[in-house]
Formats: structure tokens, sequence, C-alpha cells
């Protein structure tokens, strides 16, 4: 038997776009913090981890809603 190793590619979706995966070896939070730089609405957003399928792993952003003060 012999067992084979596939690297896995990661998204991260946030509102419609797909955006490439900085680096690897960081964690999908240190990700959304590297794009919150870019998209202010992600500093407060969740990661959704919704699995591997064909060989990528896909994460979402959810922008968090509520209410001021």
């Amino acid at each position: 038997m012999t067992i084979a190793i596939t690297t896995i590619t990661r998204i991260f979706a946030y509102n419609g776009m797909e955006l490439p995966d900085i680096d690897p070896g960081m964690s999908p939070t240190e990700v959304r913090d590297v794009y919150s730089a870019q998209y202010a609405d992600l500093t407060t957003a969740e990661v959704v981890d919704h699995g591997i399928e064909n060989g990528t792993q896909r994460y979402e952003f959810l922008k968090q809603v509520g209410d001021k003060g």
C-alpha cells in the first residue's frame, strides 16, 4: 500500500470575491488580519471553514452585523 501526498490549496471568500492565500503557513485568522488592512469589515469578521472539496480548502469571511452602542 502506498501513501499519496497531495497539496491542498486554500481559498478565502469574502463578499463574493475569492482572495488568494497569502501564506500557507499562516492560520486562517492571521490571513483575515492581513486582509483587514485592505477590507476594514474583516477586522471583526468570523472565519468559517467549509471543508475540503476537490483538493481545495475553502474558508469564508463573514461580516459581523450588530448594533452600535
